[in-house]
């Protein structure tokens, strides 16, 4: 466990010296910073660029650049970093088109809505869905149409269960 070492109000020698023992401590320890870890779900990043190929249906790195809105970054080194997560993440595939990558989706759009949601249930909401219903519907303003198609949706789901 790393030690952080605070020298007020200590002898400037003592500190020094306190300073040199717990530095050598921590590497003796081989402490490297973690370094972050993967988001099984996505970035907003790889949102966008996901959102670009959803609605395309495949694209080159520059298909996608140029599809980014104007008050957005388009490096063309980004969007390419982006896309190789994507494809390690398993949300892509390429093919070789002459000198160019084609990406193309292999998750659908709502598989990942569903991922995105289950993970923040178990993540936020301790596995719960009535939490985050409740939640929902403590915070948000939701009209009654929307609420009349929550209850509909409610009872046909427990008809279904009682059968």
């Amino acid at each position: 466990m790393a030690v952080e070492f605070q020298p007020e109000n200590l002898d400037p020698q003592l500190s020094n010296f306190c300073y040199k023992r717990l530095n050598h401590y921590n590497k003796s320890l081989k402490l490297t910073p973690m370094p972050r870890q993967k988001s099984p779900t996505l970035t907003e990043a790889e949102l966008r660029l996901m959102s670009i190929l959803w609605n395309k249906g495949k694209g080159t790195v520059s298909d996608v650049v140029n599809a980014l809105p104007a008050d957005q970054p388009k490096a063309y080194k980004t969007v390419l970093t982006i896309l190789r997560i994507l494809e390690q993440k398993g949300y892509l595939k390429h093919t070789k088109r002459s000198r160019a990558f084609v990406y193309y989706p292999v998750v659908e759009r709502d598989e990942a809505r569903l991922h995105a949601v289950k993970d923040m249930v178990s993540r936020f909401f301790d596995d719960s869905p009535e939490l985050l219903v409740l939640r929902i519907l403590e915070d948000e303003q939701i009209a009654s149409k929307e609420l009349s198609r929550l209850k509909e949706m409610i009872e046909k789901r427990q008809s279904e269960e009682s059968q």
